[in-house]
Order: C-alpha cells, then structure tokens, then sequence
C-alpha cells in the first residue's frame, strides 16, 4: 500500500504546516479583540481602540492577494513544495516578531507601525500558503476521494484556531487580567518559534506533486515558451476565479464573524468575561475540526456543489439564530450558537479545497486558486470584524449583522449556481476545465 501510505504522509504534513500558519494568523485576530486596542492604541475608547486594532488585523488580508500572486507564479513555475516551505518559514519569523514588539507606552507611534509591518508579512505569507497546501494533497490524491483527503488541510484552519484560543484561554485562566496585558499576551507569540520547527521538518519530507512533475515534463517537450501563469489565469480563467471569490464571501465572513468578531460582542456589548467567549470558540473549533473532513467526503459523494450550497443557505439562517442564542448571556447557549455556526461553516469550507483545485489546469492552479481565494478574503474576512463592530457601534444591535452576514451566504449560493459540477475532474489536464455553467 506504498500509495495510500504516500497520501497520507502529505495530508498529515500539509495539515500540520497549515494549522501552525493559521495560529499565526488567528493569534492577531484575538490578541487584536483582546489586548491590543490597549496596547497599540491606548488614546481611543474601548470600542474605537477595537476598530483600530480590527483595522490593522483587516492589514492582513490585503497583503494575501500579493502573496497569493507571487507564490502562485513562482509554485506554478518551481513547485508547490519549495512555496510552502518559505510561507512557513515567513509566517512564523513575523510572528514570533510580534512577541518582542515593545508597545505604545515605550514607542510611542512606533509600535503600531511595526505592527502594521509584521502584519502585512503574516498575510503575504499566508496569502501562498493556502493554495500550495490544498493543491499538494489533491495532485497526489485520486479524484474518487479528493474532496476527503483534500479537506484535511482545510481542517488547518480550526485546528490552528484552536491552538492559538486554547494557548490564550489557559493564559488568561491562570493570569490575572493586568499580567496577561503586561507580558502574558506575548506566550503565545513566541511560541510560534518552536512550532515553525516542527513544520519545517515535518513539510521538507514530503515529495513534490507528481501531478506538477507531469506537467514540468510536458513543458520541457513543448518548443513555445510559456507564458506568466498570471496572464494565462486572467486571459482564460477569469470566470472560474470570479467563481472562486464569490463562493468565498459567505463563508469567509461567517468564519471571522463566529470565531473573532463574536469575542467583541460578547465582551463589549453584553459585558461577559473573556473566558466565556474563547471557551466557545474553543469548543466550537474542536466540533469544527472533527466535522470538516466529514464534509468533504460527503461531497465525493452528493458533489461540491450540492454540500456548498447546503452550508451557505444553512449558515444565512443562522446569521439570525445566532446572535439571539448569544443575547440570551446562557454559557450553554453561547457554545451552542458558536459550535452550530461553524459546522455550518464546514459545509462550504470542507469542499472547497477540491472545488478549487479543479477550477484550474495544472499549470495555472497555483495561481488561479490562489488568487481566487485570496482576493476575496481583502472584502471578505478582511473586512467582516471591522464592518460588525462599526455596525454594532452605529445602532448598538445585532440585526444589521445578521442581515450582511446573510447577503454575503446568497452572493456564495449564487457562485456555486453558476457553477459547473467538478466532482471527479482530472488534475493532469494541464490546460483549463470546463467549469462554468453556460
């Protein structure tokens, strides 16, 4: 069984490389809904230093489009393997960075710019990593059980989420309030060090995509040069990456909306401990986590776009469940509508990896799936804590939350729609399938 046994060795190391890059990631977010409105913007009230902080976390997702870019071009040109590697490595040097960052009471103006900066470097970096990740497992799978072995990197995300609300959950249980704003906050950070060197040992074990091997040995037989990856994704593609972004918008929104947004609304507006919301993102990750695969073979099964559709029309719904479940102050409840909330979320985002991947051909994958996702997260998530605080702040309710959260769920449904089936797509096509309803 020298194949099974090679699938799996990928699934475990593309998993654990993007659950160390999403805690990187979800770190800021938190810190950012915790402590940093504090600590990087002491002159602002409580709520306008949260949306400074959110402002600077939403920094992130600009940069993941850039970085989506110039990984995409050079993993479509050198190889996905050799990409991941230096997300990893990126990702974790800026975050472990962000753990020595002296704050505002030391210097001053300094101190959020330097933030700002490191900031930028997590989402170029995270920008490359999520398609490298996704599309080296799906080039080594088989197409009968892609959307199962390609959901295992997806369950990175909950996983790193997990690890970083865990690691700020213990903290904040065992410290009092004025020593976790002090130093505690930086544990997590600098923990990032050691987890990057498991990754990295972990990742450089792992063989090159034999798909993309493929595809370079077709290339060397083709006497025309070829031309930027870039150019032919948005010369051929650029439906199936409209495509792309739009079945991201739901999902992407609702994510940050259940797991950092609701950390403000929680302490902010209805005045609950910290510990309540991170101990409901914690358990909701976990449920998250178990459920994400489940979804992807479900969809080997039903199709992607059958299973897609089911998560985006389930979670526009529970956009209005969800903050009635969290005004109720229930500790019960809170978990509930977190945990509900986010295996609705698993429905979209445990098929998207193989849904993206067989949007695009071999040699433009990379960067056709790369760009898709990623220019979608700048509106998308990016911007989902920033627009529910602001909206919050202005009428000091949830209902015009729930209804943003919903239109982004019917913009998802209408992508998936004008999709085509990919279910069961060949990946050694290096030119473009066909995926776009007529």
């Amino acid at each position: 069984m020298p194949e099974a046994k090679s699938i799996k060795r990928v699934v475990v190391a593309s998993m654990i490389g993007t659950t160390i890059e999403w805690y990187d990631f979800f770190l800021f977010g938190s810190a950012a809904a915790l402590v940093f409105n504090t600590l990087f913007f002491p002159e602002a009230d409580p709520l306008t230093g949260t949306l400074l902080a959110f402002g600077t976390y939403a920094i992130g997702f600009v940069a993941r489009p850039l970085g989506g870019l110039v990984f995409g071009h050079y993993g479509d040109k050198l190889g996905r393997k050799k990409l991941l590697v230096l997300s990893l490595l990126m990702m974790g040097g800026a975050t472990f960075a962000m753990g020595l960052l002296p704050t505002y009471a030391s210097i001053g103006i300094a101190a959020p710019l330097l933030l700002v900066l490191l900031r930028l470097v997590q989402g170029f970096a995270l920008g490359g990593e999520w398609g490298g990740a996704v599309l080296i497992v799906s080039e080594h799978g088989d197409a009968r059980r892609r959307g199962f072995w390609a959901s295992w990197p997806q369950a990175g995300a909950p996983g790193g989420n997990l690890l970083a609300t865990a690691v700020l959950a213990v903290l904040a249980a065992v410290q009092s309030d004025a020593a976790f704003e002090s130093w505690g906050w930086r544990i997590p950070f600098l923990l990032s060090g050691l987890l990057v060197v498991i990754g990295l040992w972990i990742r450089l074990a792992v063989s090159e995509s034999p798909v993309f091997m493929e595809a370079v040995k077709q290339a060397d037989e083709e006497p025309a040069p070829e031309k930027a990856p870039i150019v032919t994704v948005m010369r051929h593609s650029w439906r199936q990456v409209l495509i792309a972004m739009g079945a991201r918008f739901g999902e992407n929104v609702s994510y940050y909306v259940l797991t950092a947004f609701v950390l403000v609304y929680l302490t902010n507006q209805l005045d609950l401990p910290k510990s309540t919301g991170l101990n409901a993102v914690l358990i909701g990750s976990a449920i998250h986590f178990a459920t994400i695969p489940l979804w992807g073979l479900l969809s080997d099964v039903l199709g992607r776009r059958a299973v897609y559709a089911f998560g985006a029309v389930g979670m526009g719904v529970w956009a209005f469940v969800f903050f009635a479940m969290l005004d109720t102050r229930s500790t019960f409840g809170i978990i509930a509508a977190v945990t509900i909330g986010l295996v609705l979320h698993g429905a979209m985002y445990g098929p998207q990896a193989a849904f993206f991947s067989e949007l695009f051909g071999t040699k433009v994958r990379y960067s056709g799936a790369s760009i898709g996702y990623q220019l979608a997260s700048i509106v998308a998530g990016g911007l989902a804590p920033l627009i529910a605080t602001a909206l919050l702040d202005s009428t000091g309710a949830s209902l015009l939350i729930s209804c943003y959260l919903a239109a982004t769920c019917v913009l998802t449904l209408v992508a998936v729609y004008l999709a085509k089936e990919t279910r069961g797509t060949s990946l050694l096509d290096a030119e473009q399938p066909s995926s776009v309803t007529a």
